[in-house]
């Protein structure tokens, strides 16, 4: 009986916005593996008594990257951890997708200020202003050229606070055709998902944001799929991922674009496609048993 743990974040007295976590558990319960739902920062949690630990919803890892860095680095030496360490560092920092666009991958124009630089902001267009480290859409936020003086407001409360920030131009495309997840577990396309847009003209960059409105099912084209398998495959390590997301919008040639690669705890909305349940299941019960020593390669 493999023991695995699914690793989330600790929701306090209110309820866990992981909806699917309680179904996984069961599932994989169901399946003859002994599973458990733990935080990632409880410090009473044995992980090298696991045969894996599945990072699920660590969703407050953003606001504590040097803790998480270090909770990811001592659980990967202790068990199977998946993703794996070294891909979880790398993913964790956006600025990997200067790394994607240098290997060829189509990815959203980005341009990366550390603090201390200037903003030289874009004069001729609406762009976008968000952290190398940040998830749901924190410290994001959109501009017009006219709203230069608010984004270089935004531009130093970032900075203030030690983050590098990413500068994107608006890709209006999000507002016609929204932002298409799709969902790879052991090594294959699970499902794939579109969301409308999520930064409204106007929405302050420290306001809530809905992370994933108006979410629905997707079926993707084959020029989608190519780019999410392209970059996919430029990911170092690519081996040995269990499971991918790889968020896709149109640029201004109506071109699917990486707009990011989701390797560290991405949401897999289980809840919208209850039948890919038994195959996540199956991929982690592979994974534990020692079925095969990583996931196969996506390409």
């Amino acid at each position: 009986m493999p023991r695995i743990a699914l690793a989330t974040y600790d929701p306090g007295a209110g309820p866990s916005r992981d909806t699917d976590l309680p179904a996984l558990v069961r599932a994989l319960a169901d399946a003859g593996a002994e599973a458990e739902a733990r935080h990632w920062d409880d410090p009473a949690v044995d992980w090298a008594g696991y045969d894996l630990v599945v990072i699920r919803s660590t969703w407050d890892y953003s606001w504590r990257a040097t803790e998480f860095a270090a909770w990811v680095d001592r659980a990967g030496a202790l068990t199977r951890l998946a993703n794996p360490a070294p891909v979880v560092r790398w993913n964790a920092d956006k600025r990997y997708l200067g790394e994607l666009a240098a290997a060829g991958v189509p990815t959203v124009p980005t341009r990366y200020l550390a603090p201390g630089e200037p903003a030289g902001l874009p004069a001729g267009h609406e762009f976008v202003i968000k952290p190398t480290s940040g998830a749901g859409a924190r410290f994001a936020a959109r501009y017009t050229p006219a709203e230069h003086d608010t984004a270089v407001r935004h531009l130093a409360r970032m900075h203030a606070e030690g983050f590098t920030a990413m500068v994107q131009p608006y890709m209006p495309g999000i507002d016609v055709r929204g932002e298409r997840a799709l969902q790879f577990f052991g090594g294959r396309l699970l499902h794939a998902s579109r969301k409308g847009a999520v930064l409204s003209p106007g929405t302050p960059y420290d306001a809530d944001k809905v992370a994933h409105p108006d979410l629905e099912r997707w079926r993707p084209t084959e020029a989608e799929l190519a780019v999410a398998e392209k970059a996919l495959a430029a990911v170092p390590g690519a081996h040995a991922l269990l499971y991918a997301r790889v968020d896709l919008v149109d640029g201004e040639d109506g071109e699917a674009r990486l707009m990011e690669l989701e390797l560290v705890e991405p949401n897999l909305f289980l809840w919208l496609h209850p039948d890919s349940l038994p195959r996540v299941t199956e991929a982690i019960l592979a994974a534990a048993e020692g079925a095969a020593t990583t996931a196969p390669t996506i390409a």
